[in-house]
């Protein structure tokens, strides 16, 4: 009988680069660049732009890996350096966050073998849709909706990342979604 093997947690993967493996920091970045790309994605339409901002995270984690509390949990305090780095991007070239392109990764539509073509094209419009109501959303409310739904992270994680009382989390989730309920009622 074959076992299978165990991933190594984030957390015990930045323990062994704050111990001197620099090899292992090469994990981190396989399994978070296509996240960071496509988080980048909500902040920066230029492809160039947004893969030198990734590299700039890294660089930052790479540099504070030694501040990280390898007790907490990792994606959240990846993605605090991703948020603050491209934010400060925004504000450094007076821009606002481009429209969200938050459907281009398949999670929450994945495909599947056998689907039928119609039921693709369904969702393609319900995609299209929701980014065009998530634009009209103020980002103190779409911020906290895109990591939730299509970052995956909970309350608390979101609370690290963004800077806020898990409360606030909750309530801009919930006002979030109010809004883009009435926007979605409105157009009916």
């Amino acid at each position: 009988m074959v076992m299978a093997q165990e991933v190594e947690t984030d957390e015990s993967v930045a323990r062994r680069v704050q111990n001197g493996d620099k090899n292992a920091f090469g994990i981190l970045i396989e399994r978070y660049e296509g996240k960071m790309l496509s988080y980048a994605k909500r902040f920066l339409a230029n492809r160039e732009d947004r893969q030198d901002l990734v590299q700039d995270v890294f660089i930052k984690v790479y540099e504070n890996i030694n501040d990280f509390d390898t007790e907490r949990k990792f994606s959240p305090w990846i993605y605090r350096i991703a948020h603050n780095t491209f934010v400060n991007e925004l504000k450094a070239k007076g821009r606002r966050p481009i429209a969200f392109d938050l459907f281009s990764t398949d999670l929450l539509f994945p495909s599947q073998d056998g689907g039928n073509a119609q039921e693709e094209a369904i969702h393609r419009e319900v995609k299209k849709e929701l980014e065009t109501k998530l634009d009209m959303l103020d980002p103190k409310y779409s911020e906290p909706l895109i990591l939730y739904y299509f970052e995956d992270l909970s309350y608390d994680e979101i609370s690290e990342v963004l800077h806020l009382p898990v409360a606030t989390v909750g309530v801009r989730l919930k006002r979030g979604r109010e809004m883009l309920r009435k926007h979605y009622q409105g157009q009916k």
